[in-house]
């Protein structure tokens, strides 16, 4: 036999267990892979999935398992059903209804001392008594213009206040709840106000239109003439004119801090720290905890 032709009855060309390994080309002197031939034709080995002792479930890889970083998610626990993304579960949204009506009754609450303050501030109107009734003392009066402003004014300042502290308190609900939560308390707080604060001193204004004698000057409590409460369908109160603005005041203010907010959330998250390495040590042992990414050939790659 010449050293070109292969003997057949040699165990260092036979392939398998009583012969050598096959080793791929390249490899270490001592054994090479047979020529492809029609009993065995070449065949590319699959793909590396990886280590097996990386894979986070138990056993060998599956073949055809997708790797992580390919599509899969990398922090996903064999065997569990992730919810959709964007349906939360039933407990969650009745939490968040009633967290909205709580903060919109809270917000209502807080027409009272806004009421108040309004009474103090805005001027009363002097009226004088005559046969008919109570007339303007002057012509053409401006405390009823002041009223409707100081209130404008006291509303849109309250809807900001309310805003502010909604996105604050509720961080973990930020969002349409939040928002709503103040557009519904913003409304209520108005009605609260008006109604409060043009009843502080109506009884003193009535009994000296009843009382008072023809001629006699006294003053009138202020009101609003820009805004009240119409009823729809003599069932639903539907406020307008400036009863709108603390509403208002909690829209404009509450998307504006959502437009400059940093988080795409909007709630709070914690930041990727290059010493701390991302995402941090994971399930199945990966990313491997330490200080942090390395690129020393002992370290296994990230992902």
């Amino acid at each position: 036999m010449s050293p070109d032709t292969p003997d057949p009855e040699r165990a260092a060309d036979l392939p398998g267990p009583s012969g050598a390994p096959d080793r791929p080309s390249g490899g270490p002197a001592g054994g090479h892979r047979p020529a492809p031939s029609p009993d065995h034709p070449a065949v590319d080995g699959p793909p590396a999935l990886g280590d097996p002792s990386d894979w986070p479930g138990p056993g060998p890889v599956p073949a055809g398992a997708p790797v992580a970083g390919l599509g899969a998610d990398p922090l996903a626990r064999p065997g569990a059903v992730s919810a959709a993304p964007g349906e939360p579960s039933t407990a969650g949204r009745g939490r968040s209804v009633w967290i909205t009506l709580g903060a919109a009754l809270v917000l209502t609450g807080l027409g009272a001392p806004l009421g108040l303050l309004w009474a103090a501030v805005a001027p009363a109107t002097p009226v004088r008594k005559t046969a008919e009734g109570a007339i303007y003392a002057t012509s053409q009066p401006e405390q009823p213009i002041a009223a409707d402003g100081w209130f404008s004014l006291l509303g849109l300042g309250f809807g900001v206040l309310a805003a502010i502290a909604l996105w604050f308190l509720l961080r973990r609900r930020r969002g349409p709840v939040g928002l709503l939560a103040g557009i519904l308390g913003g409304l209520g707080a108005a009605v609260v106000a008006w109604q409060l604060g043009r009843r502080i001193g109506l009884d003193t204004y009535h009994r000296l239109l009843a009382t008072a004698p023809d001629g006699a000057a006294f003053t009138k409590p202020a009101d609003l003439r820009a805004g009240g409460v119409d009823w729809y369908l003599h069932v639903l109160p539907v406020p307008y004119g400036n009863l709108l603005l603390p509403a208002f005041g909690v829209a404009v203010a509450y998307t504006l801090l959502a437009g400059w907010s940093r988080w795409p959330s909007l709630r709070p998250e914690p930041e990727p720290s290059i010493e701390a390495g991302w995402p941090g040590p994971g399930l199945g042992g990966w990313p491997p905890a330490g200080p942090g990414i390395s690129s020393a050939p002992e370290d296994p790659p990230a992902r």
